[in-house]
This record gives structure tokens, C-alpha cells and sequence, in this order.
């Protein structure tokens, strides 16, 4: 299911409300990517990171327009989960522009993620939101995903994290499926955001990055 949709990948675009949705095509897209996602981040990631996941995952990247210009954008993953024979998809980056928020954009691009996953097999999606963030915590409810745990100082300013996950079938349906495929487990996905913050710390060991410090915590959609 997982290589059927990555040979199905192709430049796919959806209008809804008179919004534009791209899917990520290939490398002329990451700057676009990063750009907007650097300009809300108070510590912007290396470029390693950002490849770590629209190399693996193009078909789970989106870019909003509002006509020619980019509003948003969203970046996801899907692995087999190391310790369940299972498949779970993974929000990792979410923005949308100050100025276009509180439109449902930005739950429109997480929908595009969840469609993905769900076309792609998968059993759930998971990700993080930092406990203060009244606003994310509001839009992810309103999609259906509900509290998994808290993460403990999760970000580099030392804050906490909501780890919120949305089950998409039963989990043990989803094993009992997927033990036919043969796919090989590939990285733990709740490693996942820590394994891109390390690629970052790797890259400043070499060219730390300028601007001031902090978390990187996404300005979602409100």
C-alpha cells in the first residue's frame, strides 16, 4: 500500500473554499516549504530536517495558495511503527499566515495528512502540540484527536508537550492486516521529532544558525 502510494505521487491539487492545495512536487518546492515555516519559528530548523521528511514522505507535504500566493503549508510521515505491527502517520511542521487563520486552513491541510494516512493503510496519526497552545489544542480536538500523553520539557525552552494521537481503525484489525504485506519496521515514529532536532544539533555543531533562541514550536492555525 505503501509504494502503491508513492507511485500514485504526482503533483495533486485540491480547491476548497477558494484555497488552493498542492501537494509538494520536488525540490523547487522545499524553499517555499521552509521559508514559511522558518518566518514562524522562534529557533528555524536546518535544512536537514526538512529533507529528513519530504524526502521519504513527498505525498504527505502540502502548500496552501490563496491564488498565487502561499498561505500555509503542512508536512507529514508515515512509518510502520517499530514495536507494533502497525502503520502511523505523523504530523511534523503546521503554518498558516497570521493573516489567514481562523479560516479552517490550517485543519485543511491536517485533513489532507489524515486522507494520506488513511489512503496509505494507516491505523493512526500522532503528533505534538506545546500545552500552552490553547489555539492548536482547539483545532486538533475539533478533527477528533484526543491527549495521549504529556511530554515533559519536550521543547528546548523547556516547556511541555501534548502528545495527541487519532485512531483511524482498531489497532489490532490494523495488525492482524498488515502482518500480510511484508514491510519491514523502519524507525520508531514517536522518535521521530527527536531524531530531526538531533540532525539540527548536528548541523549547528558546524554552522550555528543565527537569531535568537527558544522552542520550535509551530504558530498554528487559529
Amino acid at each position: 500500500q505503501l509504494l502503491k502510494m508513492k507511485e500514485q505521487h504526482n503533483d495533486k491539487v485540491f480547491e476548497y473554499r477558494g484555497i488552493t492545495y498542492k501537494q509538494y512536487k520536488d525540490e523547487n518546492d522545499l524553499p517555499l516549504v521552509q521559508s514559511m515555516i522558518d518566518n514562524e519559528l522562534s529557533e528555524p530548523y536546518t535544512i536537514f530536517t526538512y529533507r529528513y521528511f519530504v524526502c521519504k514522505c513527498p505525498e504527505l507535504c502540502y502548500i496552501a495558495f490563496d491564488k498565487e500566493k502561499p498561505i500555509g503549508t503542512v508536512v507529514g510521515k508515515i512509518e510502520k511503527h517499530r514495536f507494533k505491527n502497525h502503520y502511523r502517520g505523523y504530523v511534523a511542521m503546521l503554518v498558516v499566515d497570521k493573516t489567514y487563520r481562523g479560516k479552517r486552513i490550517g485543519s485543511k491541510l491536517v485533513e489532507l495528512i489524515v486522507d494520506g494516512v488513511k489512503a496509505a493503510g494507516g491505523s493512526e496519526v500522532v503528533l505534538e502540540a506545546e500545552v500552552v497552545n490553547a489555539g492548536a489544542l482547539r483545532l486538533y480536538q475539533a478533527l477528533g484527536f484526543i491527549r495521549d500523553k504529556r511530554l515533559y520539557r519536550y521543547y528546548m525552552n523547556g516547556s511541555d508537550a501534548f502528545r495527541l494521537k487519532l485512531l483511524l481503525k482498531d489497532i489490532e484489525d490494523a495488525e492482524e492486516e498488515e502482518t500480510t504485506l511484508g514491510y519491514e519496521p523502519e524507525s520508531n515514529m514517536e522518535d521521530l521529532a527527536q531524531e530531526a532536532y538531533e540532525l539540527d544539533a548536528l548541523a549547528r555543531l558546524v554552522k550555528p544558525p543565527g537569531g535568537p533562541g527558544g522552542a520550535p514550536d509551530l504558530k498554528l492555525d487559529m
